[in-house]
């Protein structure tokens, strides 16, 4: 069953398409990476799953469900959630506080009820507290509850990211660059982590440059180059395919 159907997007900026006709499909339980160079539109692809960009045409489906163009919080409700490129830590936030942030679509949002302090809100927010430390252990960063994220090290503000990102409850978690600028143990880590997200029963759609990583956890992969689909398979399939070695892989791949 796909969790996500693409069908036909295209986004154009100032005449120039990012993304022109792509579909694909990702079923629901697998990891679906997509690949590519510099420029050939993964995080624009992205931005337009998670409602950061409309598109300029084009169709996107969610569990069945059409929500081309909808806004990026009830893309969340949803069950949409991402992590991004570029580092989105707020530093001037615990790293536990920094969790919490990402249940705040599940928790007592009531304007009066917070202003006058009902117990309901005081337990809430300790339970948010609760399952917020309890996704840091889950990721590997039980070490660092009552820390602040500026004396953490880069390798654990990824996976802090991830936890944020896991406490919205998504079904379905992008996963934007992940490995970058980490060392050969700290992809590891991120490695064991999305494919124990995955175990868990939520689907993972990655961006990700870091090819053994790919090719190690991925149950399917999109090459884009400029935008449109130039392959789709498995890692053998993606690997053995000349278009794929020229444009991206390498001959040496």
């Amino acid at each position: 069953m796909s969790l996500l159907e693409v069908d036909g997007l295209t986004k154009s900026f100032g005449g120039l398409s990012a993304i022109e006709s792509l579909a694909f499909n990702v079923a629901e339980g697998q990891i679906h990476s997509i690949i590519g160079p510099n420029g050939a539109g993964k995080t624009t692809l992205f931005n337009m799953i998670s409602g950061l960009y409309s598109p300029s045409a084009g169709r996107i489906r969610y569990s069945g469900r059409d929500v081309t163009g909808a806004a990026p919080h009830m893309l969340a409700a949803a069950g949409i959630s991402r992590t991004f490129q570029n580092l989105q830590v707020f530093f001037n936030m615990s790293a536990i506080e920094n969790v919490m942030v990402g249940r705040h679509l599940h928790e007592n949002r009531n304007l009066f009820a917070t202003l006058v302090r009902l117990p309901a809100i005081a337990r809430g927010n300790a339970e948010a507290r609760e399952r917020a430390a309890d996704l840091m252990s889950y990721v590997g960063l039980g070490a660092y509850v009552r820390v602040d994220p500026g004396s953490m090290p880069y390798g654990a503000l990824k996976r802090l990211e991830i936890a944020r990102a896991l406490a919205a409850q998504p079904r379905l978690l992008l996963l934007d660059e992940p490995a970058a600028g980490l060392n050969p143990r700290e992809t590891g880590e991120i490695d064991q982590l999305i494919q124990k997200v995955k175990d868990s029963g939520v689907t993972v759609v990655l961006v990700e440059h870091d090819m053994k990583l790919v090719m190690n956890i991925s149950d399917r992969i999109l090459v884009l180059n400029y935008g449109r689909k130039l392959a789709e398979g498995d890692s053998d399939e993606v690997r053995r395919n000349p278009e794929v070695v020229a444009a991206y892989l390498g001959a040496g791949s």
